[in-house]
């Protein structure tokens, strides 16, 4: 990373982008737990570099958790998959966070798409069901760590805890519970790493004060959504969401070589 990201002009245009970007994000924080917050910086990236972006929902993520709190209650967590999952989440932070400025931010990119798109390929390939597999302390390790990373580097730690935790067959109230608390505890613990990094001042604070009146109805209509999916189009969601993801991390990565 070369030099401080430039500061958005608080235009109309940004204003109106920057307020449906993280609407989107609070959206399908209520409707699946979280962990797709790269869909919704497809919008920002129009207005501002990816770097401010960052800075700017690093906050916006931690009040955004808070709503979701409401929802996603002790009783939607599996606590012995959490136990396994969040050690290796902070540990993975932690990390992307030491080498941000040095990682190949391209090349994880496109490693976490293929990956992704192989995930869902072989899903799709399996007659699309949901499995019931027995959770391993190994993957769950490994995908807490990966999720760290990712989330530190791109907002993009879904695919690495999706894939271990959709074919557990979780129920989708348990499924989302727990990656709602799975992303709390990583967007908290990401907060002021990101701030550091992004160092956000003037026009980036008053967009985050304006971006918070969005939280409130984003996430409520997510969790409203995710009431009215059954267990099966709950993870067809997640499945097709977590293509949308693949795709925008591959286009990401390629076209920073060919940039």
């Amino acid at each position: 990373m070369t030099g401080a990201p430039a500061l958005p002009e608080l235009t109309a245009l940004t204003i109106t982008v920057a307020v449906a970007g993280v609407f989107l994000i609070c959206f399908m924080r209520g409707a699946f737990g979280g962990g797709f917050a790269i869909i919704g910086i497809l919008l920002l990236s129009t207005v501002m570099d990816p770097v401010t972006a960052g800075g700017l929902l690093a906050p916006l993520l931690v009040v955004i958790d808070l709503f979701a709190l409401r929802y996603y209650k002790p009783s939607t967590w599996s606590k012995p998959d959490l136990v396994l999952l969040l050690p290796g989440l902070v540990v993975g932070i932690g990390l992307g966070y030491l080498l941000f400025r040095f990682l190949d931010h391209r090349a994880i990119s496109i490693v976490m798409a293929v990956i992704t798109l192989a995930f869902v390929g072989l899903w799709f390939a399996g007659g699309g069901k949901v499995r019931s597999r027995a959770r391993s302390s190994p993957k769950a390790v490994g995908a807490g760590f990966a999720s760290g990373i990712t989330t530190m580097v791109a907002h993009s730690g879904g695919p690495p805890l999706a894939m271990y935790l959709l074919p557990l067959g979780l129920t989708k109230e348990v499924y989302a519970g727990t990656t709602s608390l799975f992303f709390t505890v990583g967007n908290a613990t990401k907060a002021l790493p990101w701030l550091l990094l992004a160092r956000p001042a003037g026009s980036e604070w008053v967009l985050m004060v304006i971006c918070v009146a969005a939280v409130p109805a984003g996430v409520g209509l997510g969790w409203r959504f995710q009431g009215r999916l059954d267990q099966h189009q709950l993870y067809r969601a997640c499945y097709g969401l977590l293509v949308v993801v693949g795709v925008k991390l591959l286009w990401d990565g390629v076209a920073g070589y060919l940039n």
